[in-house]
């Protein structure tokens, strides 16, 4: 019971949704995202006309904590392409990718180097139009991508500093965010860029589209009010939640090439080896029974599936079969474990020692010897 009560508690820790780690800055406009942490749109947002015409740009102004982080610091998500837009800090690189279909997996990434070598405010640019999508850096044009476009990806409900699916939290400040359905020319960006920084706010000229226009000046509260009026608000969470939280992720999907992933696959197998042990040695020592290596196995797989349907409800853990596999494989190797004869009969020495539980077992130790 005590392995049991272990493994469960090792499997769903912990048992509630953390607080939702977002701070206002103190003497600035802006929002500090520290771990777990993440804000979203009220509504979804949407944009008119036909996809094959549509242009769109982005822009926000933001400062990592850490030059060697690797997450995810806005996406927009929809229910039927949770995965639809999103943009990482990976290292220095600003990486963009976009899911055109959700059923087909079809990922397009694109990035430039150099965005997040400094621990310094940064502002990001993107456009995109007709013919190809365009990444700024601090009013700079860094690099075009010909025939990548986004068309329609700014739409659905936004999120800032986390991933719509899992806990993937970055870590650093937000001091402005702009959404536009029109592609900015370089003289937009960086006039806006010139405004925005010196000014704290982008200076428009005639219709340039905007669409969302978040300064973060509230400096208290939960909302992040949108200057565009009527417009979409932004939302602080007491707590901290993902938008979709996935059921048993295929293990395919699962799979990534790196040590984090094999670690967490060996301690994965190593966490269910006792719960093996113990409880094969149970069923054939306190408890006979008939087949106890297939009881211990199908008990094994059936708190590993516990385990996982209480980590689809839990924000910080994930819910995926290739914990099933390597739980039940390790409660496997626990009672192949017990099958060793050195290791049963100095298991049957420690028990002899125990007053209370030595005639039982030595009984049963017994008669399975003979």
């Amino acid at each position: 019971m005590l392995v049991l009560c272990s493994t469960l508690t090792l499997g769903l820790w912990p048992f509630h949704r953390p607080r939702n780690e977002v701070s206002w800055l103190a003497n600035e406009n802006g929002i500090r995202f520290v771990g777990r942490s993440t804000i979203f749109s009220f509504g979804t947002f949407r944009m008119e006309g036909p996809p094959d015409e549509a242009s769109c740009s982005l822009e926000i102004w933001l400062q990592p904590e850490h030059t060697r982080a690797s997450n995810t610091f806005l996406s927009f998500y929809t229910l039927e392409n949770p995965l639809q837009f999103s943009l990482h800090q990976y290292l220095s690189y600003l990486i963009l990718e976009r899911r055109t279909s959700s059923s087909q997996h079809k990922t397009s990434v694109i990035g430039i180097d150099g965005v997040f070598d400094q621990n310094k405010p940064v502002f990001i640019t993107i456009t995109s139009g007709v013919q190809e999508t365009a990444m700024y850096a601090n009013g700079r044009l860094v690099r075009t991508f010909p025939g990548f476009r986004l068309r329609k990806d700014f739409t659905g409900q936004m999120l800032i500093s986390n991933s719509p699916l899992e806990a993937d939290g970055w870590t650093g400040q937000v001091r402005g965010l702009a959404i536009y359905y029109r592609e900015l020319i370089p003289a937009q960006v960086i006039r806006h860029y010139e405004t925005w920084t010196t000014q704290g706010a982008p200076e428009m000229l005639g219709n340039e589209g905007l669409n969302a226009l978040y300064l973060f000046i509230e400096h208290a509260g939960r909302v992040v009010h949108n200057s565009v009026r009527p417009g979409i608000d932004l939302y602080i969470p007491e707590r901290f939640s993902l938008l979709h939280q996935v059921f048993l992720k295929p293990f395919w999907r699962e799979y990534k090439s790196g040590w984090d992933y094999y670690r967490d696959v060996l301690m994965n197998v190593f966490g269910f080896v006792p719960l093996g042990f113990f409880s094969y040695a149970y069923w054939r020592l306190a408890r006979p029974i008939k087949s106890p290596a297939l009881v211990t196995i199908i008990l094994g797989l059936a708190i590993s599936l516990t385990i996982e349907i209480g980590q689809s409800y839990l924000p910080t853990r994930s819910s995926g079969t290739t914990d099933l596999i390597t739980n039940t494989f390790g409660t496997f190797l626990g009672v192949r474990l017990y099958s060793s004869e050195t290791i049963r009969t100095l298991f049957a020495r420690v028990l002899e020692r125990l007053p209370n539980l030595s005639r039982p077992i030595r009984l049963s130790e017994t008669s399975l010897r003979k």
